[in-house]
């Protein structure tokens, strides 16, 4: 049996330990043999792929990033996009396909496996964490670490100038990344896409810091919005699955606060860093058992489905379900941490 292994979508810590986590066993026990599709959906659609086996994963493990490369390539969009990925698995004689990815990457494997009868099971990944059928995906503990790192780093040099530090962390749709380092990090003010923010608030919040003789600290999701204002974009433009690029939310808010409290206001953009590096340990173990179960719903020709962490067990679901609701910051958690702000 042949094995296609694709990652798609933004890249992300711990996808390499994915990759070698399938070939490992898929090799060892199952006397599989592998081919990897480069750049995501592209490699499918244009028939670009690699041989896979233990020599190639060998030493992968505490690397960031993909072997594979990757891409926000959508074959739904593409004219005969479906029958071009069918065609090239065939002439590939892949039997089956793994697809690594997030919401927009495990759709695609979703809408092929039940509407089109490709063999395929998926990997959740996305260091925003917001996939409703995990407790957890892989990249979103280093991505807390690093978000939590900087914020620790940026403490000194607040209060050395006593002035506002603005800290723009990832989340488009969901606010984990922010609360989790935010919290871990001892942010004076914490802003999330699941709620939207009164300016006004948030400047009382930076003056009551101030009069405390500490300089605050402010984390924002990349997709927090003001009550009164719509989500700050980049320049308006889409991908390829039709989400803005954001950015943009950090240095308005700056501006803002600067304007209405006259003290002096910086802005930090973590951006792409958040999800570069070697993956943490957590992030390492997690998606080392996601690789492993998902070759064994291979063997089993368990497709359509999705592995899944619930408490510590890693259990299987429908991709369509999984992808169908993104998993946000509950109400009453973000009240909880709301004591500390200002």
């Amino acid at each position: 049996m042949r094995v296609g292994v694709l990652t798609g979508g933004g890249d992300c810590p711990g996808l390499n330990a994915v990759i070698r986590g399938i070939v490992r066993k898929g090799v060892q026990e199952y006397g599989y043999d592998f081919t990897g599709f480069r750049d995501g959906w592209r490699g499918p659609l244009e028939g670009d792929s690699i041989q896979l086996d233990i020599p190639a994963v060998r030493g992968i493990l505490p690397r960031g990033g993909t072997i594979l490369g990757s891409s926000r390539t959508n074959p739904l969009k593409v004219d005969n996009g479906i029958r071009r990925i069918k065609e090239n698995l065939a002439k590939s004689e892949v039997d089956a396909l793994i697809a690594i990815g997030g919401e927009d990457t495990l759709g695609v494997a979703a809408t092929l496996s039940d509407d089109h009868g490709v063999p395929c099971v998926g990997v959740p990944k996305t260091i925003d964490n917001d996939l409703s059928a995990t407790d957890y995906t892989f990249g979103f503990d280093t991505a807390v670490n690093i978000a939590t790192e900087a914020i620790d780093r940026l403490h000194t040099t607040a209060e050395s100038h006593m002035r506002v530090l603005v800290v723009e962390v990832m989340g488009r749709h969901a606010g984990w990344i922010a609360i989790h380092s935010g919290l871990a990090g001892g942010a004076n003010v914490i802003l999330i896409p699941e709620q939207p923010f009164d300016v006004d608030q948030v400047c009382a919040w930076v003056t009551s810091r101030f009069k405390a003789s500490y300089a605050p600290i402010v984390v924002v999701s990349e997709g927090a919005k003001p009550k009164d204002g719509d989500m700050v974009l980049k320049d308006g433009s889409l991908d390829e699955f039709g989400h803005v690029r954001l950015s943009g939310v950090g240095e308005w808010l700056a501006k803002e606060i600067e304007r209405r409290t006259g003290k002096e206001a910086r802005t930090t953009v973590l951006g792409h860093v958040q999800r570069g590096g070697t993956p943490s340990a957590f992030d390492r173990w997690l998606a080392t058992r996601f690789g492993l179960h998902a070759i064994d719903a291979v063997r089993e020709g368990d497709f359509g489905k999705m592995v899944a962490l619930r408490g510590t067990d890693i259990v299987r679901v429908p991709i369509a379900q999984a992808t169908a609701q993104l998993k946000t910051v509950d109400p009453k958690l973000y009240n909880e941490v709301g004591v500390f702000f200002g």
